[in-house]
């Protein structure tokens, strides 16, 4: 052990248990064991102690993850990555505060991205044009503001909301299930290196770890843990998204969602949230109102809910005389359901209310 250096030793500690388990990062907090190794003091005995490791099995145990840790460690040199670990100066402060923070965190691209103030966006991978075009708004619009755009680079929601951030001229921090050499969605390769020019993506797993199935909730606490706030866009009852809202919640961090249809059970996920005091969400000003950022004076606040997707028919919908169903289906030329289904979007909204008569009329 005398031989690691502190980051090695960070590394070879962060293996030392399954990939899995994060109860090695939350000892490593509780047993304030960055001062220790700080200290060039033993941190592995204390650790294998609470872990309940018998005192025989840790050297075999410990060697394993050492050799780990040098051959990780000498690989990222070689492709320029940077590792940051709980006792470096540049781990990011916002995340060295949840109760699990990761023990090392590799990073391709811009490393002190992740010391920036930062707004996470997730939500379902399957998201409806509506979902994805509030992704990317919303997203634009904080980079604008100057926040740095945190989400996981999956399909969907993730992807619009690195794209949003792209667009603003932003940064963004893509967090990975795997290594950070490792890009999964394979398609999303020429975004990922769009982000490492402009941000970071990053990972606890070392180079060379595939996105297993175990990896992508224990991804999820990390990026709420770099947010101030996260929100949610699109989850339904059993999201993946609604894993980083419980670690957002169990971090301290806001937690806010975005309404929409009632019908189809795409939004039930974030109308719980709401239900439980999530802030709802219309605009990007709901956003920085919760989180007391300034706004900047180039920085657009005019996402209108779903019904930026949904404006074509507020062509047809006036301010005072409302305008019945029957003729916006004529208007349009749409069918009803679909009609129907953008109707209820804009209600939830807020952007269009409902008149006597039985018509619809912009608020």
């Amino acid at each position: 052990m005398a031989s690691l250096t502190n980051t090695e030793l960070c590394v070879a500690l962060s293996v030392f248990r399954p990939a899995f388990d994060t109860r090695t990062a939350r000892l490593f907090r509780e047993l304030d064991l960055a001062a220790r190794v700080a200290r060039g003091e033993d941190a592995v005995r204390p650790l294998a102690a609470a872990l309940g490791l018998l005192p025989s099995a840790v050297p075999a145990l410990f060697g394993a993850a050492a050799a780990k840790a040098r051959t990780a460690t000498a690989a990222a040199a070689l492709r320029r990555l940077t590792v940051l670990t709980p006792v470096d100066g540049r781990y990011p402060p916002q995340l060295a505060q949840i109760p699990d923070p990761p023990l090392a965190l590799w990073v391709d691209g811009l490393a002190d991205t992740c010391l920036t103030p930062c707004v996470a966006i997730v939500g379902s991978r399957h998201a409806t044009a509506a979902g994805l075009a509030i992704a990317r708004t919303l997203a634009r619009e904080l980079a604008a503001a100057g926040l740095t755009v945190v989400s996981g680079l999956a399909r969907g929601i993730d992807g619009a909301a690195h794209r949003g951030a792209l667009e603003g001229a932003g940064r963004t921090v893509a967090v990975l299930g795997s290594g950070v050499d490792v890009v999964y969605p394979r398609e999303h390769a020429p975004l990922a290196e769009a982000i490492r020019t402009a941000g970071a993506v990053i990972s606890e797993f070392p180079p060379g770890t595939r996105p297993l199935a175990p990896h992508f909730p224990l991804r999820n606490r990390i990026i709420s843990g770099l947010a101030r706030a996260v929100v949610v866009i699109e989850a339904s009852d059993k999201s993946g998204s609604l894993i980083t809202a419980r670690a957002a919640l169990e971090q301290g961090r806001d937690v806010l969602a975005v309404p929409g249809n009632v019908s189809g059970g795409r939004y039930t996920g974030g109308h719980a949230l709401i239900k439980d005091g999530a802030r709802l969400v219309e605009t990007v000003d709901d956003i920085l109102d919760e989180i007391r950022w300034p706004r900047q004076a180039n920085a657009a606040t005019t996402v209108e809910g779903n019904s930026r997707p949904l404006s074509k028919l507020l062509r047809f919908i006036g301010e005072s005389s409302g305008v019945g169903l029957d003729e916006l289906v004529s208007r349009s030329g749409r069918p009803v359901a679909d009609v129907l289904a953008e109707l209820s979007a804009l209600e939830v909204a807020g952007t269009i209310r409902r008149v006597a008569g039985g018509g619809f009329a912009r608020t």
